[in-house]
């Protein structure tokens, strides 16, 4: 609310979004607007700008940290890639429609307008979250290269909904899988956490062992 009575675009997006359609109870809120770090930061008396790869504020309330990306545009050269085509730096902003389209799954690009009450849905992943199925946006092999990472979070998040992961979706990761050896440890180990702690452990790990993962 704070960012729309600045004139800036702002919603609820990613994975409260999807929980919240689910029925499951959101751990955390990411927000994701048209203003800059830079213009984000001395809206809120306690927020700082973080990373290098994306940068975003940390915006705090209380005990809550509330994550606040602006838009980002797809690929178009200007990102900073290493020799496996893996994003390191990503920090081209856009619109709201551009940042949909470099979103990982159809579920997570699924926008809230809490003044509206409105979902905005740029690619099915509504119709895909009721079908639970994971779809990811544009083409696999290229995704991936961009950030192996999605591998993993394509199989938790099936595991998490009792879904499947969508053919064309499925079918480089189990070639692809040695990319994961490029991802810093650190990436890795908070994503080993999120597949360990998302209810469904066992599911995940009987995947990742079978897409050779």
């Amino acid at each position: 609310e704070v960012l729309q009575q600045h004139g800036h675009e702002a919603y609820i997006v990613g994975g409260a979004v999807r929980d919240l359609i689910a029925g499951v109870e959101p751990k955390d809120f990411d927000v994701a607007t048209s203003a800059t770090p830079e213009q984000i930061q001395p809206l809120f008396r306690r927020a700082r700008i973080i990373g290098k790869r994306f940068r975003l504020v940390h915006v705090v309330f209380g005990a809550e940290i509330i994550e606040t990306s602006t838009f980002r545009a797809p690929s178009g050269g200007e990102q900073s890639t290493d020799e496996h085509g893996r994003i390191l730096r990503d920090n081209v902003f856009g619109t709201a429609l551009e940042d949909a389209v470099r979103r990982d799954f159809t579920l997570n690009a699924l926008y809230y307008d809490p003044t509206t009450e409105e979902v905005i849905d740029y690619h099915h992943g509504v119709p895909d979250l009721k079908r639970r199925l994971v779809r990811i946006i544009g083409d696999p092999v290229v995704r991936y290269r961009e950030d192996p990472v999605r591998m993993l979070r394509a199989v938790r998040f099936a595991a998490k909904l009792n879904g499947q992961i969508e053919e064309k979706t499925l079918a480089p990761i189990a070639s692809m899988a040695p990319l994961i050896e490029n991802v810093p440890a650190s990436r890795l180990f908070d994503e080993m956490l999120k597949l360990l702690t998302c209810g469904h452990a066992m599911d995940c790990l009987r995947q990742l062992r079978a897409q050779g993962l």
